[in-house]
C-alpha cells in the first residue's frame, strides 16, 4: 500500500473486516475447532469450496483468511466483471507459481453468474491442483452450477448473522469510532432489525450515524428518520420465491394460521405477485383440503376475484382472509390421491375398452355387436342405482378415493359407505331391485 493509499479514507466495514479467521461472527458451525474448514485448517489442507450464504454473512472475508491461513497465493475475481480472458491470466499466474511450488486460491465472487461453459473452464485446473477454487454466490448451488463443478466442490452453507453476531460488530464499530453511537437501547435493537442479517449493510448504518452529534440520544422513531428502511431480501425470479412460496403452503397445511400470515406478509412485501399468491391459494384449496371443506376453493376464487377487482393495497386483505379461511378449514388430499391414482391405473391399463353395456348404439351394426346390450338405466331403480360396472370388463374393480374422517368428507364417507354396500347386494343378488334399510340413504 502506497503512503498516499494509506491517508485515503476507507469505509468503516473495511476497517473492520477480519484479520484472523477468529474474529468472524456468526459462523462458528464451519469454523470451529470440529467443524469443516475447522478440521481442514487443522489438517492444512484446503479442498475447493462453494460458499453459500446471503449477502454480508463474509464469504469474500472468509475467503481470504483460508487463503493467509493455508499459504496460498489469493486471487480474487468478480463474475459480473471477468471473463474468459481474465480467467486465462489467472490460471496462467498459478501455473507459474505452481512450478515455483506456490499454491493459488482463486476466489469467484457471484460464480453463479457464470455460465456452463465457463464453469466447465475450471474442471482441469481443479482435477489437477493448478487452483484452490472457492467459490461464492447467494444462490441455491443446485439450480445455478453445473453437477460437474458441484462434484468436485464442497458446498458449505454460511448463515445470515443472528441478533448477538450483529450486536458484536456493532460494538467493535463503537470501539474503532472511539464513541458509543447516539442510540436508545429500543433504538439499537431497531438497528439490528433493520440489518436483516447483513453485517455489510449494519455497519454502512452505523458509519451514518457516527456523523452525529452525541446528544440527543434517537429512539426507534428518530432512527427511522435518519436511516431508509431495507427493502427484504427477496428475488422474484430465485430460490427466495419457492422457498417463501413453500413455507406459505407447508404453513396452511399444517393449519398453522398465525406462520401463513407471516410467510404471505414477507411475500407480499418483498413484491411478490399478488395473482400468483392468488393462483396458489387455489391450488391448495383443491389439493389439501378438497371436499373436507367444499366452500374452500370458492372462498380462494373468490379471493382472487376480489383482488383483481380491487387491487393492491385494498385487495391484498382478501387474501389474507383466504389464508385465515384456508389455514383453519379441516385438511384432506384424498380427492388429490384419488386423482393420482387412478391416473397411474389409466397409464398401465390405457388400452382397455369400456363394457359394451355403457356404449351407445346409434348403428344397427353396434347393436348387433352387442353395444349398449344389458345397460340398467339407473333412474329406473327405484332408489336411482343399478348397481353395474363402469370399469372395463378386464378390470377389477378399483378403489381410488378414500374420505377422510374430517369436516365434510365425513359425510362423503357415509354416503361412499352406503352405495359399496348396495353394490354389494344388487351383485351379489340378494336384493330385486328396490333399497336399503328403511332410513338409510346417501345422504345421511
Amino acid at each position: 500500500m502506497s503512503l498516499f493509499e494509506s491517508q485515503a479514507p476507507r469505509p468503516l466495514a473495511d476497517k473492520l473486516r477480519p484479520k484472523t479467521l477468529a474474529e468472524v461472527v456468526g459462523q462458528q458451525h464451519l469454523l470451529a475447532t470440529e467443524a469443516p474448514l475447522g478440521r481442514m485448517l487443522a489438517q492444512r489442507r484446503l479442498a475447493s469450496l462453494i460458499l453459500w450464504g446471503p449477502p454480508g454473512c463474509g464469504k469474500t472475508t472468509i475467503a481470504r483468511l483460508l487463503a493467509e491461513a493455508t499459504d496460498l497465493e489469493f486471487e480474487p475475481l468478480s463474475a459480473v466483471f471477468s471473463g474468459v480472458a481474465d480467467l486465462r491470466k489467472v490460471f496462467e499466474r498459478a501455473r507459474q507459481r505452481r512450478s515455483a511450488g506456490r499454491g493459488t486460491l482463486l476466489f469467484v465472487d457471484e460464480i453463479h453468474r457464470f455460465n456452463r461453459a465457463q464453469q466447465d473452464g475450471f474442471l482441469p485446473y481443479v482435477e489437477d491442483g493448478t487452483v484452490v477454487l472457492v467459490g461464492a454466490t447467494t444462490e441455491n448451488p443446485s439450480f445455478e452450477l453445473n453437477a460437474a463443478l458441484l462434484s468436485r466442490c464442497q458446498v458449505l452453507v454460511l448463515k445470515r448473522l443472528d441478533h448477538d453476531a450483529l450486536g458484536e460488530l456493532v460494538r467493535r464499530a463503537e470501539v474503532e469510532l472511539e464513541r458509543p453511537l447516539p442510540l436508545t437501547d429500543a433504538a439499537r435493537e431497531a438497528l439490528l432489525a433493520l440489518a436483516d442479517g447483513d453485517g455489510r449493510y449494519l455497519l454502512n448504518l452505523v458509519e451514518e450515524l457516527a456523523t452525529l452529534p452525541p446528544a440527543p440520544q434517537r429512539d426507534p422513531a428518530g432512527l427511522a428518520e435518519i436511516v431508509q428502511r431495507r427493502m427484504p431480501l427477496y428475488d422474484k425470479g430465485q430460490e427466495a420465491h419457492y422457498n417463501l412460496i413453500s413455507a406459505l403452503h407447508k404453513s396452511l397445511r399444517g393449519s398453522d394460521t398465525d406462520a401463513a400470515l407471516y410467510w404471505l406478509a414477507r411475500m407480499l412485501a418483498g413484491g411478490e405477485d399478488p395473482h400468483y399468491i392468488a393462483r396458489r391459494l387455489v391450488r391448495f384449496a383443491v389439493e389439501d383440503i378438497g371436499l373436507a371443506d367444499p366452500n374452500a376453493l370458492p372462498q380462494a376464487i373468490a379471493a382472487w376475484e376480489t383482488y383483481e377487482r380491487l387491487g393492491s393495497p385494498e385487495g391484498e386483505l382478501a387474501l389474507a382472509v383466504c389464508v385465515i379461511y384456508l389455514g383453519t378449514a379441516p385438511k384432506s388430499n384424498a380427492a388429490y390421491r384419488a386423482f393420482a391414482a387412478a391416473k397411474r391405473s389409466a397409464k398401465e391399463t390405457g388400452s382397455l375398452a369400456p363394457p359394451l353395456h355403457i356404449l351407445n348404439a346409434p348403428t344397427g351394426l353396434m347393436r348387433d355387436l352387442g353395444y349398449g346390450a344389458g345397460y340398467a338405466y339407473d333412474h329406473d331403480a327405484e332408489d336411482g342405482f343399478s348397481g353395474q360396472t363402469y370399469f372395463p370388463d378386464d378390470l377389477p374393480r378399483q378403489r381410488f378415493y378414500r374420505p377422510v374422517e374430517r369436516g365434510f368428507e365425513r359425510e362423503i364417507a357415509k354416503r361412499v359407505e352406503y352405495w359399496e354396500r348396495l353394490r354389494a347386494r344388487r351383485q351379489g343378488g340378494t336384493e330385486s331391485g328396490a333399497g336399503a334399510e328403511s332410513g338409510d340413504g346417501p345422504g345421511t
